[in-house]
């Protein structure tokens, strides 16, 4: 048997140790490094016994102790750490090694660096993982990018520590350079979605009334049914928990401005790029930025003028109208984001499959959730415009769509925000209008700048002489 290791893992954060953890826990032997040292003999002290580990000092003691083709995965922080830790690599490997990226990189810089590898005979391989610390030590979901190749040579490791579901790995290759971080990125972006409408749910119920902890357990009695999901579950943990000092739910004293680590932000900025409307999520993006503008909001609290919040409306109608909106709104976010990355991969030539994507989200990940097998199935039985379309997604929005139309009216008329599903349902109804104002739009735009307009009943441009005769001329 030789001594070398088969996988190994740089950089010794949570995130990394947890996933070399993994590994060895599997069966692996797992070389270990981290730029400094102290961090590795630490995870040595407190997980030796765990499993066969390999650490190593220096950069190139860790990398002489992996059997070819190497396979090092990098956990260390995206942007420039990344980088440096790419170039302290490359002059130690050979043709064929693989460097794969396990952090939450943009993926044009995947799409760079796996360009720039590839030129000296390296595959690089970008992964998204999702689920957590806790996910990377029993089983996160993982988006794996790259050449067929190396997902030979790597595939098989990563599917066995991923989480699995009905006896099938959470873990699938996702398509050549930057789509694995692509499909992690747009994740994230539904993540941020998920969130706001869970939060949404939360502020209806409690204008109407209902304590955290009442609320608690509505989201636990969800969690049982249709709404099953991690985000859910957790919710429910969140909202029951009291606060030591004082007593009060924990909820209630947290201060009212969310946070945010970027990857939401990619999603939105790149489908603004593309032409794609994921407004369900940039509206959470944009929510959790008007939390954050505690300049505005001081100076408007107190002065501008409205309803009273309080939502008056039989307490069992609303939490069940509240619990379909929340579907309906979830069912949106999901649309937007696969369409978002199906349409990248179309323009990047990835070849990713939507089907594929939803399936190995079930487990692992962060929005895991009985939905996204529904999901699947719907997209591997059927060629899908749109998920709004798939024919139980279809039936399921039609007979919760009046319960959705009701929690948007009730809470709009209190003075309680609902962003999320205000714009989930303003999609919802964009998508499935016979005609829209945007003939207007263009009206205007071509009355102003000349920019021109098509018509219904003929082919070609068109442009209205508006400082003129105001006679119309064909352009094309």
């Amino acid at each position: 048997m030789s001594d070398l290791a088969t996988i190994g893992v740089t950089g010794m954060a949570v995130m990394g140790s947890n996933l070399a953890r993994n590994f060895a826990r599997n069966g692996y032997r797992v070389a270990l490094h981290n730029r400094t040292h102290a961090k590795t003999e630490a995870v040595m002290n407190e997980h030796g016994d765990e499993g066969d580990f390999v650490p190593s000092e220096s950069t190139a003691d860790f990398v002489a102790s992996l059997e070819r083709p190497r396979r090092i995965i990098i956990m260390v922080k995206a942007g420039g750490p990344t980088d440096a830790v790419i170039d302290e690599l490359t002059p130690l490997l050979e043709e064929g090694d693989i460097v794969v990226d396990g952090g939450n990189a943009n993926f044009e810089d995947t799409r760079r660096r796996e360009a720039a590898l590839r030129e000296r005979g390296l595959h690089f391989v970008g992964v998204g993982i999702s689920g957590g610390e806790v996910g990377a030590l029993e089983g996160p979901s993982i988006m794996p990018g790259g050449s067929k190749e190396s997902y030979a040579a790597l595939g098989p490791m990563l599917e066995k520590i991923s989480a699995q579901v009905d006896g099938e790995p959470c873990c699938a290759w996702m398509g050549p350079d930057g789509a694995g971080h692509f499909v992690k990125m747009v994740h994230n972006g539904i993540e941020y979605a998920d969130m706001q409408f869970i939060a949404e749910s939360y502020d209806v119920l409690s204008a109407a009334g209902m304590t955290a902890a009442e609320i608690a357990e509505v989201f636990r009695g969800w969690n049982t049914g249709e709404l099953d999901s991690f985000l859910v579950e957790i919710t429910a943990d969140v909202l029951a928990q009291a606060d030591a000092r004082s007593g009060e739910p924990l909820v209630e004293v947290i201060v009212d401005a969310a946070e945010q680590k970027g990857t939401g932000r990619w999603t939105v900025q790149t489908a603004l790029e593309m032409g794609v409307p994921v407004s369900a999520i940039a509206e959470a993006v944009f929510a959790r930025s008007a939390s954050g503008d505690s300049a505005i909001r001081d100076a408007c609290r107190g002065v501008l003028s409205g309803p009273e919040r309080r939502v008056d409306a039989e307490r069992q109608q609303l939490v069940d109208d509240v619990r379909q909106a929340l579907w309906s709104s979830k069912v949106v976010a999901y649309a937007q984001g696969l369409e978002q990355i199906r349409r990248a991969s179309e323009d990047y030539g990835w070849g990713v499959d939507i089907a594929t994507v939803a399936r190995i989200w079930r487990g692992g990940c962060i929005i895991r959730a009985r939905l996204l097998k529904q999901i699947s199935d719907e997209y591997a039985a059927h060629r899908l415009a749109t998920l709004l379309v798939a024919p139980s997604i279809k039936q399921g929005l039609a007979e919760r769509q009046d319960a959705w139309r009701r929690v948007v009216a009730q809470a709009t008329a209190a003075g309680v925000p609902v962003p999320g599903f205000s714009i989930a349902l303003a999609y919802y109804d964009t998508m499935r209008a016979e005609r829209l104002p945007a003939a207007l739009v263009q009206g205007l735009r071509d009355n102003f700048g000349a920019h021109t307009y098509r018509r219904t009943d003929a082919p070609g441009t068109f442009h209205t002489l508006w400082a003129q005769d105001r006679s119309e001329v064909q352009t094309d």
